[in-house]
């Protein structure tokens, strides 16, 4: 390829990066601020269920069946998220973005919903517990950031907080998917056996357990992750103060 010519390429390219390093649109931003507004209230929602019903009961067993319905409608929201990557009003990973949601959904809807009988296992509320701390966080980070008030403390948590609310989170969903294989494997619950039509067979018993020992390969990467971001958002904030 030949150089750039003085004063002219340069330029252009400069424009290219101002444009990347641009955000969303006004009205974008506007949708994202009320969709950002919107979940953080939800899991606001849930959180006060999960205090209200325990204070009620004065114990934590069966606390799910009192966030159910709230817990499946905004978990299950999140898959807008994906969208949002997918026409880039987001900048971020469709594909991992998708992966983290749709692995939520999946738990929520395909084992907690499908498998009646774990929903009163203690392990549904750790995970619980885990996401809406987290998501609470999360969303009111992406509002005030939208918005450009980001206050330090909110900053702080989403980088801090996950240190025990991943393995927490991770915990209670490994837990839980265990619980669900006997069920799964004496109901034959959406298993397909051979002879069929379609000449094909799916054991969701077999697939539960595949999902389990992705676990292994995955979680250490999100987490490890989240740490590097951690240094690099809170690390010089952090030096500075040790100087200070």
């Amino acid at each position: 390829m030949s150089a750039a010519a003085p004063g002219t390429t340069k330029p252009v390219h400069g424009d290219v990066a101002a444009k990347k390093k641009k955000g969303p649109g006004a009205l974008a931003t506007a949708y994202l601020v009320i969709y950002n507004v919107v979940m953080t209230a939800g899991w606001l929602v849930i959180a006060v269920g999960l205090v209200r019903a325990y204070l009620a009961r004065g114990s934590y067993h069966g606390l799910y069946y009192s966030i159910e319905k709230p817990l499946k409608f905004f978990q299950t929201g999140a898959i807008l998220e994906i969208l949002h990557c997918a026409v880039g009003i987001v900048p971020s990973s469709v594909v991992l973005t998708g992966f983290q949601v749709m692995s939520r959904v999946f738990l929520t809807w395909a084992v907690t919903h499908s498998v009646r009988e774990v929903q009163s296992e203690d392990s549904v509320l750790l995970f619980v517990t885990a996401w809406t701390i987290t998501e609470i966080i999360r969303y009111s980070f992406y509002t005030f950031s939208l918005l450009n008030h980001l206050p330090y403390l909110i900053k702080w948590a989403r980088y801090t907080f996950f240190f025990a609310l991943y393995p927490m989170g991770v915990t209670g969903e490994l837990l839980t998917i265990y619980a669900a294989l006997p069920y799964v494997q004496k109901t034959g619950l959406y298993s397909v056996t051979l002879p069929n039509k379609y000449n094909f067979s799916f054991d969701y018993h077999s697939f539960l357990i595949l999902i389990m020992i992705s676990y292994i390969p995955l979680f250490p990467q999100l987490y490890f992750h989240m740490i590097r971001q951690r240094k690099k958002v809170l690390g010089h904030v952090e030096d500075y103060s040790k100087v200070e």
